[in-house]
């Protein structure tokens, strides 16, 4: 969006080094957004905190990712070209589409607050915003939908505690990448089941991942490195010709 396109730039970028990096939500969010400066610092911004993020730039490309692809949330601009926000949420909820959504607008009045909020939006955030404020809303309305996260996640004497970012496997402390970090609370969130890579792909990547190359291998193998090698019972193991499982029995 031009509208207030700069203001949201400068309030967005301080975030990026700071408060974002201390967070990680392993999350997919749908942006659809068509200023291209706005998409690309809040996208990079959601993935420093681990969410996978797909953006789109029009409202009928929006729409079409918002039916076709699996996402947690949907961060919804009201101007859009080809298709406005408000007629992109419209079609939505009348698809049984139940994403939750947060709306952006440049246009703050109360009538377009309560039209988007009367169309089915979960949240409605005027630009231009603060980054940690849109994080927020994020976070609200993912738990309203469901029951709250734990804040740590365990498996044996693994231990990995969300907020602060910390994981140990008993008295050592382990580092992990973001990419790492997702990837194991991915593996502790389905303790027990066998993860493809195409459901691994779509919850810590993005929907423009290529499965034919072996990242996810790469990065499995460095995250097993870290918290199996050295110790038992090895946790993470292959599922020939499937994928993987976290699996405490060893």
């Amino acid at each position: 969006m031009a509208h207030g396109a700069a203001s949201c730039y400068d309030r967005v970028a301080p975030f990026f080094g700071g408060w974002a990096a201390e967070r990680d939500l392993g999350v997919r969010v749908l942006l659809i957004e068509d200023d291209a400066r706005t998409a690309g610092f809040v996208r990079k911004g959601l993935e420093e905190l681990g969410f996978a993020v797909d953006i789109a730039a029009d409202g009928v490309e929006g729409l079409y990712l918002a039916l076709s692809e699996p996402c947690d949330a949907i961060v919804l601009d009201v101007m859009l070209p080809r298709l406005d926000g408000f007629s992109v949420l419209r079609e939505l909820r009348a698809r049984g589409r139940r994403v939750p959504v947060i709306v952006l607008s440049a246009r703050g009045e109360v009538e377009d607050r309560v039209r988007g909020l009367e169309l089915g939006a979960d949240d409605y955030l005027p630009k231009p915003f603060a980054f940690s404020e849109l994080v927020a809303r994020l976070r609200a309305i993912l738990r309203r939908g469901s029951e709250i996260q734990p804040g740590v996640l365990s498996a044996a004497d693994l231990r990995l505690e969300i907020l602060p970012r910390r994981v140990s496997r008993g008295s050592k402390r382990i580092e992990l990448t973001p990419k790492e970090f997702a990837l194991l609370e991915l593996f502790l969130r389905h303790k027990g089941e066998v993860l493809t890579r195409t459901f691994i792909a779509e919850r810590v990547w993005d929907m423009n991942f290529d499965c034919d190359t072996n990242v996810i291998d790469v990065h499995v193998r460095r995250l097993r490195a870290k918290i199996d090698e050295s110790f038992e019972p090895k946790l993470i193991r292959t599922v020939r010709g499937v994928g993987y499982v976290l699996d405490e029995s060893g």
